[in-house]
């Protein structure tokens, strides 16, 4: 069954600026498992240290970077914004960089002592999405996860937990929450990359592990421009969903493979979280 999500609120609620500087959160930055991390904490999260947080956690695209989502995609400003308007749950949100991520500790290592976090800039796109398909990742994301809990006060329950990605990060979104499945009630595609990938221990068989992964899930969500050059690779997986009796929430809008899009769905996606 296809479900059509709701607006979403973009509005600031008729607040102050001095109210949105009282309640605003913070993004700052980690290293996890080795990987860099931009983690976003809700306001006064250092004085409510016995209290725990759900969890999102939110995965950028190819050539993208773990800084994407805080400033391409304006997270703190719509977190803050939909938090005061009371359209959210306060959440920690941990932003990785899942290329990185993708890639064994020596080699990441060596990439970043010599590029930092622009990696793109030296590898070839054939270069990028190989590390990005490995499986690498995936077969790691619940060490990540194990570290993560133990340096935030997040939880540990599927419930609390949610996972979502932009295009390469919907791949790894697609393919985490099937790994890991019964570990997130939480799944956001946002211009997945369905597209397939060679097969290894993590990818084949997907198709039983997807179908679990979306039968356990609370909310499966999918959102895809119009014009996106994805969108064909979209509309079979939303059919083989389908012809699996497989329910998911799916919202299409105008335009392509932008962030003016992944804002729109990022806003809609955590309004549906941990409720």
């Amino acid at each position: 069954m296809c479900l059509m999500a709701g607006m979403c609120l973009m509005t600031s609620c008729g607040k102050s600026e001095t109210d949105y500087a009282s309640q605003a959160g913070t993004i700052v930055r980690d290293t996890i498992l080795g990987v860099p991390c931009c983690v976003y904490l809700p306001c006064a999260y250092a004085e409510r240290a016995r209290e725990v947080f759900p969890v999102l956690y939110l995965q950028h695209g190819m050539y993208g970077s773990e800084d994407d989502w805080s400033t391409q995609g304006q997270l703190l400003h719509w977190m803050d914004s939909l938090l005061q308007c009371g359209a959210v749950r306060e959440m920690v949100v941990v932003m990785p960089d899942n290329f990185l991520g993708s890639m064994a500790p020596a080699e990441r290592q060596a990439l970043m002592k010599a590029e930092g976090s622009v990696h793109w800039q030296k590898l070839s796109a054939e270069q990028e999405r190989a590390y990005e398909m490995s499986g690498y990742w995936e077969s790691h994301f619940a060490q990540f996860m194990e570290e993560t809990e133990q340096r935030y006060h997040v939880s540990t329950c599927p419930s609390q937990r949610a996972i979502a990605g932009l295009s390469m990060g919907g791949f790894h979104t697609m393919h985490v929450s099937h790994h890991l499945h019964g570990q997130f009630d939480y799944i956001g595609l946002f211009s997945p990359a369905t597209i397939p990938a060679e097969p290894n221990a993590i990818y084949d068989p997907w198709e039983e592990e997807v179908r679990i992964a979306a039968t356990e899930a609370k909310v499966y969500w999918i959102g895809i421009g119009r014009e996106d050059f994805l969108y064909e690779y979209v509309k079979n997986y939303r059919l083989w969903l389908e012809a699996n009796h497989l329910e998911y929430t799916y919202y299409e809008s105008a335009g392509g493979h932008t962030w003016d899009n992944w804002q729109d769905y990022i806003c809609r996606f955590m309004k549906l979280l941990f409720r």
